[in-house]
């Protein structure tokens, strides 16, 4: 049995990181989504508070503006005639000012009662829903506004048919009044306004009957039961005609919560409006903002999980591989045990081979070596011309002031004399240096390195190669001495590599109109760059990429040795040594040397 369950271990320790990751994701989601929730709920409250009072502040301005109406209309003096006299002209008079104003002002209707409750004159006068005539004793803002003074009152017109406010205002003094002026406030343009906002918007009166509302399914129902008393008083003063009032298809919840009739819950905000008993509530959906909660929610919890499961395949994987470490581990030790007696057996035969792979790579530094000596008397012969022109120069100038010199001894002129074994002396120095320049150039070379003044590189360069570049009328430009840097290199080794390339340079330029080379140092930061360019044909495309393998060549007659070896000197040194394009039209390399 335990072998059976053996291969299933692995796999058992790997499940328990995954459930983790499975049950802190569901914890995960659940936290989220009560966030969400709650962050819906409270944005979406802020919104429904926001657009109640905004709401609330339209129906405000909307009712100062026509409060003001029955006010300014007590001052009319065709009013008291009309209503106290029942004087015909007076209330014709009155009927055009009342049409003027409710024209100008956007009044639905104005009209006058007199104190028995008969209409004596409206702003619809000569209409077929005219209000003159017509006995509004019955109506409860009429008794209101007589007993005190004003009434503000909502109904549906008995006449008209449309819902409004009646706005009523006492004319004359409490003991003796002459009747009342009422102006009616209908609301279907606010209601309008209303629709326009997001979610549904319900006016209610002191009965809890929805009078104004975005939601035409609401008008005239009741957000709560009617008392016995509520539905008399209603069905006395005829305030919604035969209209029958049913139940709001809203149902208000503790919590601030509604449900329709459709169990769609809504976010409730409740706004007190300037009408004794009167309430706006807005109702705003709850599902929209779940929906794009729960969306967040499966989102934020995707991006949770693939992080959490990224995290255990980590684990998973660090101790998975710290496992076959340490069985790599206990196998290699095996191995190595193994190994050991084996290596101990062998030991002697490694060692022959060790110290022949040195001696091998001894053999290669010789022959490299040899090969670089080899290059150096090959580029000898072609300069011994040039130093031997340099020498005989001298010489004969020494010849010629020794013979002057022994004349002016013998007409016992010794200063003459002196003068010239100076000269003498300095030409002879003069020889001197060349020679040694040319024992140094072809002297076996060593492979130590150190700073070398790149002043005398280029001054011994030009004293082995110069005169073969005057004698061609050659113009070899080169940078101007004692300000040059300090490098890192071997001397003879990097003279070697100058003269390499000066004289393919020179060889290059044989043949051309004024043949010019030229040699520019330039410091780059840690590394000082020397350029050798000349004004050529340049390198041949078939052959430019592998220049510097050995044995390819452009000369008909070359070895195709000279670059490949100076290649490796300059590797040697740290440096590099590789072709660029040349500012004067033909073949261009650069040497990057270290800064001492």
């Amino acid at each position: 049995m335990r072998r059976l369950l053996a291969p299933l271990r692995p796999y058992r320790r790997h499940a328990i990181p995954l459930i983790g990751v499975l049950l802190l994701t569901l914890a995960a989601a659940v936290m989220l989504h009560i966030y969400a929730h709650r962050q819906a709920v409270a944005g979406l409250r802020a919104d429904a508070t926001r657009i109640a009072r905004q709401q609330e502040r339209l129906l405000n301005s909307e009712l100062q503006r026509f409060r003001l109406l029955p006010i300014v209309l007590v001052e009319y003096p065709d009013l008291g005639d009309a209503l106290r006299n029942g004087s015909r002209q007076a209330a014709d008079r009155l009927n055009e000012k009342l049409r003027g104003l409710a024209e100008r002002t956007g009044a639905p209707v104005i009209y006058a009662i007199d104190r028995q409750g008969r209409t004596v004159s409206a702003s619809n006068a000569g209409q077929p829903d005219s209000f003159v005539g017509r006995n509004y004793a019955f109506r409860p803002y009429f008794r209101q506004a007589l007993t005190q003074g004003t009434s503000e009152y909502f109904a549906l017109g008995n006449t008209s048919h449309r819902a409004g406010l009646f706005l009523a205002r006492r004319i004359g003094p409490a003991n003796a009044p002459d009747g009342v002026v009422v102006v009616k406030v209908e609301f279907r343009r606010i209601a309008q306004a209303w629709a326009s906002d997001p979610g549904q918007t319900l006016l209610t009166d002191n009965h809890g009957v929805v009078v104004v509302t975005s939601d035409p399914r609401a008008l005239f129902t009741t957000m709560q039961a009617l008392t016995p008393r509520a539905r008399g008083e209603i069905e006395q003063a005829q305030q919604f005609g035969g209209v029958r009032l049913r139940p709001a298809p809203y149902r208000l919840e503790p919590g601030g919560w509604a449900t329709d009739d459709e169990g769609n819950r809504h976010v409730v905000a409740r706004v007190a409006v300037p009408l004794p008993g009167w309430r706006l509530i807005h109702l705003l959906p709850s599902r929209p903002a779940f929906r794009a909660a729960d969306s967040w929610v499966r989102s934020a919890t995707a991006l949770i999980g693939v992080g959490l499961l990224a995290l255990a395949l980590l684990a998973i994987w660090r101790r998975t591989r710290a496992e076959r470490v340490v069985q790599a581990r206990e196998a290699l030790e095996a191995e190595v045990a193994r190994r050991t007696a084996e290596l101990r057996a062998t030991n002697d035969r490694l060692t022959i081979e060790i110290a022949e792979r040195v001696r091998a790579d001894q053999r290669f530094r010789a022959a490299r070596e040899e090969l670089a000596q080899a290059n150096r008397l090959g580029s000898l012969g072609s300069i011994t011309a040039g130093v031997a022109h340099e020498i005989n120069q001298p010489v004969a100038a020494i010849r010629t002031l020794a013979e002057n010199a022994r004349t002016f001894l013998t007409r016992a002129a010794p200063d003459k004399a002196a003068s010239n074994l100076s000269t003498i002396v300095e030409l002879t120095e003069r020889i001197s240096s060349i020679v040694q320049e040319m024992r140094r150039f072809v002297r076996r070379g060593t492979h130590g390195m150190g700073p070398v003044a790149l002043d005398a590189v280029l001054d011994g360069t030009m004293l082995l190669i110069g005169d073969r570049f005057r004698s061609a009328g050659v113009v070899l430009e080169r940078p101007a001495g004692g300000s040059l840097p300090v490098v890192i290199a071997g001397r003879v080794r990097l003279e070697q590599v100058l003269v390499n390339l000066l004289q393919n340079a020179l060889d290059a330029v044989a043949d051309r109109p004024s043949p010019r080379v030229r040699m520019c140092v330039r410091e780059e930061g840690d590394s000082i760059e020397l350029t050798v360019e000349d004004n050529g044909p340049g390198l041949d495309p078939d052959i430019a990429p592998e220049i510097f393998t050995p044995f390819v060549t452009g000369k008909p007659d070359g070895l195709g040795l000279g670059l490949g070896i100076a290649r490796d000197i300059m590797r040697e040194f740290g440096g590099m040594l590789d072709t660029i394009p040349s500012s004067l039209g033909g073949a261009g390399f650069i040497i990057r040397l270290r800064r001492a």
